[in-house]
């Protein structure tokens, strides 16, 4: 691995001008996002927003909510397969993941999420999803890619903490992850105020502040294994 500092993507403008460009059909039939198609390396970076959606015709026994879902419209004539590898190129999380989560927490109920709803519905709430799901398959996309999420965590903060990155090279890796997520958020629809952006970013500085100092206080001061309890002291550098 190496040691130099990540490029910095410009996603705001690098994305949203390639993604200006009208997609085109697929050759081959798209995937029903119930397995993950392969990456293909070699593939053409195809745009994924569409400038002008298209507004479907829905069924009247559709439910009033699902037909008021304004969430992914930005992506109407997206393909699964060329969402997934958006997603592949810069997140841990498949294109079928990133769709449920956001269904998840969308139709969050007080009594748990819908996710008979999600799964009878989800080529209408979800334009590049073409084939309903059950509650299970739900269920089991919800909870990868809350365990994605749980193990990145865990991997970036064990990069923030052990020293193999400099404070450049941090700001560095949340400045691309702060982009990415940004961009994700317009995609759904979600706009974002300069404000909003400014704040977000202070709060996630003051988090990192306080991830350096307790880096430090394990490194130097013993720390405890969470799986056993034992305790391991740092060597003394005392002559």
């Amino acid at each position: 691995m190496s040691g130099e500092p990540p490029e910095r993507p410009d996603i705001a403008d690098s994305d949203e001008d390639r993604l200006e460009e009208d997609i085109e059909e697929p050759d081959s039939q798209p995937s029903d996002g119930l397995t993950d198609p392969p990456s293909d390396d070699t593939s053409e970076d195809v745009g994924l927003l569409d400038d002008e959606p298209v507004e479907p015709d829905f069924d009247p026994s559709i439910p009033e909510d699902v037909q008021r879902y304004a969430r992914f419209k930005k992506v109407d004539r997206a393909e699964y397969d060329r969402v997934n590898q958006f997603l592949r190129d810069r997140t841990y999380i498949t294109a079928r993941e990133w769709a449920i989560a956001r269904l998840c927490a969308d139709f969050r109920t007080e009594t748990g999420v819908e996710m008979t709803k999600i799964g009878e519905h989800l080529p209408e709430l979800v334009p590049f999803m073409t084939e309903p799901y059950t509650p299970q398959a739900v269920n089991q996309a919800r909870h990868a890619f809350e365990e994605k999420v749980r193990k990145a965590g865990a991997t970036f903060l064990y990069g923030a903490m052990c020293d193999f990155f400099t404070a450049e090279q941090l700001d560095d890796v949340l400045y691309e992850a702060t982009e990415v997520a940004r961009f994700l958020l317009e995609v759904e629809g979600v706009e974002l105020e300069l404000d909003e952006e400014l704040a977000a970013e202070d709060r996630i500085a003051t988090v990192m502040r306080e991830v350096g100092a307790a880096s430090d206080e394990l490194r130097h001061e013993g720390a405890t294994c969470p799986s056993c309890g034992h305790t391991f002291e740092a060597e003394s550098t005392d002559d």
